[in-house]
């Protein structure tokens, strides 16, 4: 089992530790119907698995799956026919484009691993006039990422993206509980694993990256990076004066965590501790149709790391984010 699965199934096992939502569904007339695009992942049985087998609120059903994905990463292509059955064992159809899948369903999850695919696939879903869960990277490139957001907004669809790393107790403690006062700096670390098709940060960096900003939160002016054939540094300057700072691995025990420094005290920010914060978040978006984040938000996490690419390819130079938005 490679890394990226086994990090799936571990976190998958704290979903089904049974969290239900009666609350969710006395609110229903008729379960929620998910589609599910993409079988080229771990988290799409995951989620199947989740929202038909472990939720017993009878407020959602997953009733459709498209599985094609990535054409040319081979971890991701070669994942689909297993992950393709594992989906029909918890009874998804299978269906052969993405509009015959729009027509079964309420809401959907794209989980394509490959963002070179997903405005593609996101459009159609927004023309539908379907809510979507995007599964990180949002796409392989800044300008994709920009069009999706903005096609959502003049189509008026709810979209959301996140990282499972952003609902770790002690991430949401700080952010929302305060638990160590105003948060002053934070460092954050995760695998930072590079495919070549996508910037350096997109495939992997996003979980660090969305640690540091769940817990300083927007406002980020410019970054710097540091970078090695086994590590990244990425020091970002907000605008209120504060650093914060995301430390990719390439080399080492895979971890995700990090330090949160505040005017009460400070935090350790870890352990992951699962997928049960992102699910039930996931939930209750396709039950209200309300975006948790806040897209200004969203989009400076992908800006951070785009200019964090320009600042490589400049030797380790200052970017303003406003450079690459």
């Amino acid at each position: 089992m490679n890394r990226r699965d086994f990090i799936s199934s571990a976190a998958i096992a704290g979903v089904t530790a049974g969290l239900s939502l009666p609350s969710l569904a006395k609110s229903l007339s008729a379960p929620i119907k998910i589609g599910i695009i993409g079988l080229d992942t771990s988290h799409s049985p995951a989620f199947a698995k989740y929202f038909n087998v472990t939720d017993t609120s009878g407020a959602f059903r997953a009733v459709a799956a498209y599985p094609h994905g990535s054409k040319d990463i081979q971890s991701s292509v070669s994942r689909i026919p297993k992950y393709t059955e594992e989906v029909k064992g918890y009874g998804l159809n299978i269906v052969d484009s993405v509009k015959k899948l729009l027509e079964m369903v309420d809401v959907v999850l794209l989980e394509t691993n490959d963002g070179r695919l997903h405005k593609e696939q996101a459009f159609q879903v927004l023309e539908a006039n379907k809510p979507m869960f995007i599964d990180k990277p949002i796409a392989a490139s800044m300008a994709d990422v920009i069009a999706i957001y903005k096609k959502a907004g003049e189509r008026k669809v709810p979209i959301f993206s996140a990282s499972s790393l952003r609902y770790m107790k002690t991430v949401q403690d700080v952010r929302h509980n305060d638990a160590i006062g105003k948060v002053l700096a934070a460092d954050a670390f995760s695998p930072a694993t590079i495919e070549p098709h996508h910037p350096d940060l997109f495939w992997y960096g996003i979980h660090g990256v969305e640690i540091l900003f769940s817990v300083m939160g927007p406002g980020c002016e410019s970054v710097t990076r540091f970078n090695k054939d086994n590590m990244d540094v990425v020091v970002g300057l907000w605008s209120d004066g504060r650093i914060g700072t995301f430390r990719g691995t390439r080399e080492g025990k895979h971890d995700y965590g990090g330090t949160a420094f505040g005017s009460n005290g400070n935090m350790v920010l870890g352990p992951f501790d699962g997928y049960d914060g992102l699910a039930l978040k996931i939930a209750e978006f396709f039950t209200t149709k309300k975006t948790p984040i806040e897209d200004r938000e969203t989009l400076e996490i992908y800006a951070f790391m785009e200019a964090a690419d320009v600042s490589k390819k400049k030797g380790g130079a200052s970017v303003k984010l406003s450079e690459v938005m």
